[in-house]
Formats: C-alpha cells, structure tokens, sequence
C-alpha cells in the first residue's frame, strides 16, 4: 500500500492547540490524524453494517405480517399480563 498526501487548511490557533494535545498523548499531529481518520472509516462502516442489518429485520417483520404471520393483539396482552402478575408476586414476596 503506498502513502498519500492528505493536504487541509486549519487556522493558526486551531494548529497549535491540536499539536500541543497530540503531544500531551506522545504522538504527532500526523500519527493523530491518522488515528482520527481509521477510527472514523471504522465507524461509517459498522454504520453500515447495522443499517444494513436493522433493514432486513425490517423486511422480515414485513414479509412476516404480509404472509398473515401475526399473534392476535389480545393473545399478546393475556402473555404479558400473566407475566406483570408473576413479576408483582416475585417482587411482593
């Protein structure tokens, strides 16, 4: 893999401030930058990831309830109820 150059212009005190907090962490500005740069590719691509992920729990929810794949709304308050009423009696005891 060959290096870059990666040019950017930033006023003179935001410069300063910057080198002075990569040396407080005994890097260059350079290193920090580079540090900077993976963790945010790193991130955009877990970003992605999920996206991805949560949009085909989506569709398989959708495809579930189209196929008529659904629980009665009253069949899901009678389970949730009887499980309030077990955790009330666990926590009276």
């Amino acid at each position: 893999m060959s290096d870059a150059t990666f040019t950017f212009r930033v006023n003179d005190e935001l410069k300063s401030e910057f080198s002075k907090a990569a040396r407080s962490r005994d890097r260059s500005s350079a290193q920090l930058l580079r540090d900077f740069m993976r963790e945010y590719v790193h991130q955009q691509q877990r970003l992605a990831e999920h996206e991805s992920w949560f949009k085909e729990q989506v569709n398989q929810g959708l495809d579930s309830a189209n196929a008529g794949d659904l629980v009665p709304a009253n069949d899901v308050e009678a389970k949730f109820s009887a499980r309030r009423a077990l955790t009330q009696r666990n926590t009276d005891k």
